[in-house]
């Protein structure tokens, strides 16, 4: 979309919008997967760039400030990201469980399908560089060694316990969450977080040390809105500036991605080194299954996106 923000969708648009956000956040609750990713391969990565710095802008901050409802409602991309959003949010609440049993107990199994759709992946998106040369190249690999470095590092036994640190976290985790490739979670997880604003969540549902945990989300939800409203805007500029040398180190990203969702370690722990698998058992065929289901599924996702694509932009010139 080249950065532009469509403004009228129909019902099925916002359904397209809804999937997408589950997928997303399906994505989003296993740490070494994208949900930015799955914007990328599904359309909507660009838009949702744009949209959050609109959303994030000094005009939308003096419209918040105003209580300008009805200009809110008419000048911001607010049905998109609504759309967008509760997709997210669902998919957290009812994939979240069954994600982290198989991480838990099926941890060949799970990686193999995110690898097979990690790969899948990385050849649709392939597509939307518009020339392919030298500087290009050099963007992949550049992105792909940088990739396989951040995935590859080890877990943080000892963070800071300040609640600035807690900031940097929030802000440092969403700018990966955004990006195809770099998955916020790990970062988090890299930080030694992950387990700490988890557990905030689940303690404040059952009303437990309420005040601590305020704290902690609070603290954490600074940083994100920090990290978010000032990354997209590079985001969106490096768009509109480097857009093939953008995509291109993205693609890198989600390549160097790959040493993180190989389905077989040394121990079975997450961070273990990669091996290959030690016997050609009915788990290894189950995880090739689950693999090939992965890459497929993201063909037929890309290829659904396109059709409607293509439907939507007929539609606009009838």
């Amino acid at each position: 979309m080249s950065g532009e923000i469509r403004k009228k969708r129909s019902i099925k648009e916002y359904l397209r919008i809804y999937i997408t956000g589950l997928i997303m956040g399906g994505a989003d609750v296993v740490p070494g997967v994208s949900g930015g990713t799955m914007a990328f391969i599904l359309g909507i990565y660009e838009e949702l760039i744009e949209s959050i710095k609109k959303f994030t802008s000094a005009e939308a901050i003096a419209i918040g400030l105003k209580f300008q409802v009805k200009k809110a409602f008419q000048t911001l991309p607010w049905p998109f990201l609504l759309a967008l959003g509760l997709g997210i949010v669902t998919a957290i609440v009812l994939l979240s469980s069954p994600i982290h049993w198989m991480l838990a107990n099926r941890p060949v199994l799970i990686w193999a399908f995110f690898f097979g759709l990690v790969v899948a992946s990385i050849f649709t998106v392939f597509g939307r560089v518009r020339k392919w040369n030298p500087p290009a190249v050099i963007a992949l690999i550049a992105g792909t060694v940088a990739g396989w470095v951040v995935v590859g590092l080890p877990l943080l036994n000892n963070p800071p316990d300040s609640l600035l640190y807690l900031v940097l976290c929030g802000a440092i985790a969403i700018c990966a969450m955004i990006l195809p490739g770099i998955s916020g979670s790990f970062i988090l997880l890299l930080m030694g977080k992950y387990h700490l604003v988890l557990n905030a969540v689940h303690e404040l549902k059952s009303m437990t040390n309420v005040g601590q945990n305020l704290l902690i989300l609070v603290s954490f939800v600074v940083g994100i809105v920090i990290g978010i409203s000032s990354f997209v805007r590079l985001l969106s500029w490096l768009f509109r500036k480097f857009h093939d040398l953008t995509v291109a180190v993205l693609i890198g990203f989600m390549a160097g991605s790959l040493r993180k969702v190989w389905p077989w370690k040394a121990s079975g722990a997450d961070d273990a080194p990669n091996v290959l698998p030690q016997e050609f058992n009915t788990e290894f065929w189950s995880a090739i299954g689950l693999a090939v289901a992965g890459f497929v599924l993201v063909l037929v996702l890309e290829t659904i996106a396109k059709q409607l694509e293509k439907r939507s932009a007929k539609a606009k010139e009838a």
